[in-house]
């Protein structure tokens, strides 16, 4: 059967995007591997889904202020198609739709690319040792900046008791009720691959993330229907499987649908903003509206309704606690951007001088040596 770009994602506004490029006789392709120095390319010709592997322009990567605006898996790119003397080159990316990002591990303040460009996240945990209320926190918040729609599974449903897994889907579902919560288990594909079903239409994209060894390429390699990425069975003592995937990829499914694994996430630091992170804790928000003091800091403040609602057990601790750290980790990373902001404009400004003295000496230099009437 013929494919189209549309079976990759394509729609009308990228369309309209890639006009200018078209005149170029660029082609429009979809970033399905990221390779460090090049990148896996998905196009179609002719009705077929052709591969290319493809290097960045110099143009592409200088017009880029940070790293996160460079090309990225689920991009949409504008290729110049080479020959056998030339390579394939990206001379432009696409504006994403949705972005699927979180801060970069360690001290930086740079935004990391996860996913670009998906349209459902899917968040794999179990109702076991990998299930951390607080992590799925912050998975929702990041999600929720994303644009994408949220979706979890709580898989290897077959290794826990039913009533912990009810529990687990229930205490999930508490933390964000847009969420779709399912159980699954790899051990029953069709019960699993039923629940997917209406996620897996044309053209849209599910981003697979959650903790190592958790089993999401146990799960694509049944939606994928062969052992696309190798896994090996599961250890009987710490529940996780022994082959993880090492590298984020875009898969297209025969029957419609695309899959994007990613390497198990050790950790979820934010890139969001105060604004998402007020909309995904909402309940506390509208218990600080309560608070007798306007500056209350929801410690022993005198009238805390946050305080009053956790001793009266309205309100979680641990969620409120949860809720105190994204909001001072937000506020850091603010911080150090603000100060990253204002290092690089002193920056400008000092080379800017230096422009301007250096071009004056020039001009001095260049009327010295001018012959005099």
């Amino acid at each position: 059967m013929p494919v189209a770009l549309a079976d990759l994602g394509w729609n009308h506004e990228f369309e309209q995007e890639f006009a200018p490029y078209a005149a170029n006789d660029w082609v429009p392709a979809r970033l399905i591997r990221d390779n460090k120095i090049t990148y896996g390319a998905l196009t179609v010709e002719k009705g077929r889904f052709e591969e290319y592997e493809v290097v960045m322009s110099g143009k592409v990567y200088h017009d880029a202020a940070t790293d996160a605006d460079l090309p990225a898996v689920g991009d949409w790119v504008a290729l110049e198609l080479g020959d056998e003397d030339h390579d394939t080159v990206i001379r432009a990316r696409l504006s994403r739709q949705t972005c699927l990002s979180r801060k970069s591990a360690g001290h930086s303040t740079e935004e990391q690319v996860i996913v670009a460009n998906p349209t459902v996240v899917v968040v794999v945990t179990e109702s076991g040792p990998d299930l951390n209320l607080r992590r799925m926190e912050r998975y929702f918040t990041v999600i929720g900046r994303s644009g994408a729609r949220a979706v979890v599974l709580v898989n290897k449903s077959d290794l826990f008791a039913a009533d912990q897994n009810q529990a687990a889907v229930e205490a999930i579902q508490g933390l964000n009720p847009d969420a779709e919560v399912h159980l699954c288990s790899a051990m029953k594909p069709r019960i699993f691959k039923q629940t997917l079903k209406p996620y897996l239409t044309k053209g849209h994209t599910l981003a697979f993330i959650g903790s190592s060894g958790v089993g999401k390429s146990a799960l694509i390699n049944e939606l994928l229907g062969d052992e696309f990425q190798f896994t090996g069975e599961v250890n009987e003592i710490t529940g996780k499987g022994r082959h993880t995937t090492t590298a984020r990829e875009l898969m297209v499914l025969r029957k419609g649908g695309i899959v994007v694994d990613n390497p198990g996430i050790k950790e979820i630091q934010m890139w969001t903003d105060e604004t998402v992170l007020r909309e995904r804790f909402a309940d506390i928000e509208d218990l600080a509206m309560q608070c007798r003091f306007q500056d209350c800091k929801h410690g022993k403040d005198v009238g805390c309704a946050i305080r009053i609602a956790v001793e009266e057990g309205r309100l979680d601790q641990e969620r409120h606690l949860g809720y105190l750290k994204l909001d001072e980790e937000i506020a850091k990373l603010l911080k150090r951007k603000k100060t990253r902001q204002m290092t690089v404009e002193r920056r400008f400004k000092r080379d800017h001088k230096i422009k301007a003295r250096n071009r004056t000496d020039r001009m001095e230099y260049e009327q010295d040596l001018r012959p005099r009437a």
